[in-house]
């Protein structure tokens, strides 16, 4: 059976592997997807509070599919999921293992084992670096995101979710690159986009992704869907 896997929205992805149905940081959009249709063993992730991380539908979905399960960052307080993980807290469920990676922003990032298949999301997990800000600030990111990233060195990641921001101008792909030569994931998707799909062909066709661009998914819109 395929794993099948919908680009929502910005960091928003859902993932239907055999015997699970995943979805991460739902943004409200595509507003069609105000919805899904659970099954069981599905799970909702979110990875901090943030608006375009977490929608309050999700919420709703909980009332009306109970076996559903909310899996949300430590930093979610307004309302109450399944259960809460905190940075380097391992969980284990209905036959998956969630590891929560630390965040150089707010929350945690998941990595996912689930039906013999490995599925990183990074959350806000990322190199921020900012032209803008003082060379110590820079550092200091760099630094928090090597140390966490490195703990996913050997892992064999199946399916990742990396931020490729476009704000971050010529540092766009710092975080991704690293990720991709540390973790060595089979398929990259980029996320946290902010409806920039250029920056997507920017990373495929700039030199200094030449090593992993070929593992690099090509999203264009909201709400495309991919077979595997």
């Amino acid at each position: 059976m395929p794993t099948e896997i919908q680009y929502l929205h910005h960091s928003g992805v859902s993932v239907k592997t055999p015997n699970h149905f995943f979805v991460f940081d739902y943004d409200g959009t595509p507003a069609e997807y105000d919805r899904p249709v659970f099954e069981p063993h599905s799970v909702v992730f979110v990875s901090h509070r943030h608006g375009d991380h977490l929608h309050p539908a999700i919420f709703s979905w909980k009332k009306k599919s109970p076996g559903l399960r909310l899996i949300l960052s430590y930093d979610i307080t307004a309302e109450k999921g399944d259960f809460s993980v905190c940075p380097d807290e391992t969980l284990s469920l209905e036959g998956m293992t969630i590891q929560a990676l630390g965040s150089t922003d707010e929350g945690v990032a998941f990595l996912v084992k689930a039906d013999g298949l490995t599925i990183y999301h990074a959350g806000d997990l990322n190199w921020w670096h900012w032209n803008g800000e003082s060379r110590d600030y820079n550092l200091k990111m760099e630094r928090d995101y090597r140390r966490e990233i490195e703990k996913l060195k050997g892992v064999e990641v199946d399916f990742a979710f990396v931020p490729l921001d476009p704000r971050l101008e010529d540092a766009y792909l710092y975080g991704l690159d690293l990720f991709a030569r540390t973790a060595r994931p089979k398929i990259i998707f980029p996320i946290h986009l902010w409806d920039d799909y250029s920056v997507v062909n920017r990373l495929k066709s700039d030199p200094r992704a030449a090593d992993y661009s070929s593992k690099v998914v090509e999203i264009a819109a909201p709400g495309q869907l991919f077979s595997f």
